[in-house]
């Protein structure tokens, strides 16, 4: 043993196993806090869940029973008989589709722009962009229906928007609206950055169009940026209640959320059917994310790195 090797005392020793000590507790501790705030969380949806399976003069027994007796699907079917559940959820699905195809066209389309192409307004441009961002939705919404309803030629509409209802109780209403969101925009913008602009050079100059540099060489590098950002669109527009209750009129047009009030009436609610409604308007949105979790991650990790 080379003699510069000094021999380790007891004091340091004991030292480290006290270091070792503290933090396998802060590691305990940190689960246990962790496992505690996960179960808080999960128990709203795990007492939707049991109502929803619940014979009815169970729902409000006391003392509360967590687990029912017995298990009935009475309330699942009682929420497709009540109302049309499912053209209402049609309607929805239909709805927040297409918003999402519209936010990851016309976001990127955008984005790709604040990112790769300098033009004299860029800067000024995406300062208002970000700006409107911290506008809320419910200070817009009453011009928002202005010019939907006055929009020309739509709606038995003329050239100045009079005579009829506009976009009014229409699908259009609700789509072009949020058709290219500023967060979309931010958001694509934000992932673009990251990528190198080499690849643009060497494309200019074998001659490519401006789209098909972005449509064929920068969109399908964007999967991770598209999947979060698709994730949060269908999210957005699945979960709108109060934009389509002001827009849609119809009851045959009606979505999954505004189908849910039907279940409270009289000033009296009926938890058991609104319950089946609310878990069955989550699977969709539970079935995206599952699917897409992992591209969800990674446009998180890599949307924020370049200013």
């Amino acid at each position: 043993m080379s003699s510069r090797t000094a021999a380790v005392s007891p004091a340091q020793a004991l030292g480290g196993r006290s270091v070792r000590t503290s933090r396998t507790l802060w590691n305990a501790a940190f689960y246990i806090v962790a496992i505690a705030i996960s179960a808080f969380m999960f128990l709203p949806f795990f007492w939707s869940l049991v109502t929803s399976l619940k014979p009815n003069d169970e729902i409000f027994s006391m003392p509360i029973r967590w687990l029912p007796s017995r298990l009935t699907l009475e309330h699942y079917r009682s929420a497709f008989t009540t109302v049309p559940f499912g053209l209402y959820f049609w309607n929805s699905l239909v709805l927040a589709v297409a918003g999402v195809a519209c936010n990851l066209f016309f976001g990127s389309l955008s984005g790709y722009a604040f990112a790769k192409l300098p033009f004299r307004l860029n800067k000024p441009l995406f300062r208002v962009l970000l700006a409107a961002m911290m506008i809320p939705g419910i200070v817009t919404m009453i011009p928002s229906f202005y010019v939907l309803k006055h929009f020309p030629f739509a709606g038995g509409n003329d050239w100045y928007g009079a005579g009829g209802n506009g976009l009014q109780n229409s699908f259009w209403g609700i789509i072009l609206p949020g058709a290219s969101g500023s967060f979309a925009v931010f958001f694509m913008r934000q992932f673009f950055l990251t990528l190198p602009s080499d690849m643009m050079e060497m494309a200019r100059i074998e001659g490519c169009r401006e789209f098909r540099i972005f449509w064929n060489i920068y969109l399908p590098l964007t999967k991770p940026a598209l999947a979060t950002l698709g994730i949060f669109t269908f999210q957005a527009g699945w979960n709108s209640f109060l934009w389509p209750m002001i827009v849609l009129n119809d009851p045959n047009k009606a979505t999954v959320q505004m189908g849910l009030q039907a279940f409270s009436f009289n000033h009296q609610t009926d938890f058991g059917p609104m319950m089946a409604g609310a878990l069955i308007a989550v699977l969709p949105i539970l079935v995206l994310f599952l699917l897409l979790q992992k591209y969800f991650v990674q446009g998180i990790a890599f949307s924020g790195i370049k200013g």
